[in-house]
């Protein structure tokens, strides 16, 4: 009976010992830091022309993860809420409306640009002016998301 309690007792003592080594087990991943997978690059928020109308960002997402991801929703700091969009044709007619989530394979990246994918931002807070930055957050199927940056420019810039 000694022998066996004795057997325990190392073994405890090891694995005690192994979660307090620092290992690898407790250094922080690339995925740990980004659950996402996605990048995103070249953020934007136009202003709206008229004042009161919704505004729009335009961006770059890239899937530099290992898994598909399906982006499901935008939010933005400064604003009431926030919709991605697509344009899609109804009643043979284009139309800009919300979009279902949007999936992205590993290596894959989509443009969200000016007549096609968009963030569209409702209520912005109307203190938000050109030369400010706003955040906008993804999230993902999972509940993961990914926050950025985004620049303020007028409803008139090259986009």
């Amino acid at each position: 009976m000694k022998k066996y309690l004795a057997a325990i007792c190392l073994a405890t003592a090891g694995i005690t010992l192994a979660a307090c080594s620092g290992t690898a087990d407790t250094q922080k991943t690339a995925e740990d830091a980004n659950p996402t997978g996605l990048e995103i690059t070249n953020a934007r928020l136009l202003l709206p022309p008229v004042k009161g109308n919704p505004a729009a960002i335009y961006f770059t997402v890239k899937n530099t993860g290992k898994r598909n991801v399906a982006i499901r929703s935008a939010s933005v700091k400064d604003a009431k809420s926030a919709q991605l969009h697509d344009m899609m044709e109804y009643d043979f007619k284009q139309t800009m409306g919300e979009m279902p989530p949007l999936m992205l394979q590993p290596g894959a990246s989509v443009d969200f640009k000016p007549g096609g994918k968009h963030v569209m931002v409702y209520d912005l807070s109307p203190t938000i002016k050109v030369g400010d930055s706003t955040e906008m957050t993804l999230t993902i199927a999972g509940g993961d998301s990914i926050t950025t940056k985004v620049p303020v420019m007028a409803a008139d810039t090259d986009r």
